[in-house]
């Protein structure tokens, strides 16, 4: 059986030998890394690359929500657990933002987060005790608590359930370009071009890149006149 690998940012020794602990005793996760700063983080994960990172958000150097950004927009496959001491859903609003697949306060139990962790790994998404099964249920989740905390709703541009790397690919699509060409253009390999493309089209609930497309522009969130045209 294949293990789910995790990967633990924290700050605090203690804490992450407590959480190290808690996954080694379940026999289908184990540890293959920690990091106590952001920016060691985001180094150790695009080597190692493991299934689920469990990431502190006051970090040395880089904090755990722009570490969560950056790792998610280069590796995308890689599920993030936001586990912090802070607990409102405003925080959980802004985590999710970042890419975060689940958020949990750090008084959770190992046993949910033990369930959380699995959950990541199967694509679904846990925000503190509420599980959502798919993109789109997350994205449904995003939509209401923008109105409560994200500002004008009539700006639909700021609607999408997408992280910065997958408007980034989306502006590319709309341009016409397939995924090799996005790939060279934004430095990364085929196959994440190509995850980034499904995630885009699960978010938006279209079935192919001409439904993305048109999604987009008739949103406001691609300008009609591109320069990658």
């Amino acid at each position: 059986m294949n293990k789910i690998r995790v990967f633990i940012v924290d700050d605090h020794p203690f804490f992450r030998e407590g959480l190290r602990r808690v996954i080694a005793a379940e026999g289908d996760l184990e540890v293959i890394g920690e990091a106590s700063d952001g920016e060691e983080a985001i180094e150790a994960v695009s080597r190692l690359l493991p299934n689920v990172v469990i990431m502190d958000v006051n970090l040395p150097r880089v904090n755990g929500l722009e570490a969560t950004r950056r790792i998610k927009d280069a590796h995308p496959e890689v599920g993030v657990v936001i586990l912090t001491a802070y607990d409102d859903e405003e925080q959980v609003y802004h985590a999710v933002r970042a890419g975060a697949s689940a958020y949990h306060s750090k008084d959770v139990s190992p046993q949910e987060l033990v369930r959380t962790v699995r959950h990541v790994y199967a694509g679904q998404y846990v925000l503190r005790q509420m599980v959502l099964a798919s993109d789109r249920d997350l994205g449904r989740w995003l939509r209401e608590r923008y109105r409560q905390f994200g500002g004008d709703i009539s700006d639909e541009r700021y609607l999408a359930p997408l992280s910065s790397r997958e408007m980034e690919v989306l502006r590319l699509m709309v341009a016409g370009m397939s995924n090799k060409e996005i790939a060279y253009r934004l430095g990364i390999s085929h196959q994440t071009v190509k995850n980034h493309v499904t995630a885009i089209l699960n978010k938006l609930g279209v079935s192919d890149r001409t439904q993305a497309t048109v999604y987009a522009l008739r949103h406001g969130w691609i300008p009609l006149r591109s320069s990658d045209q």
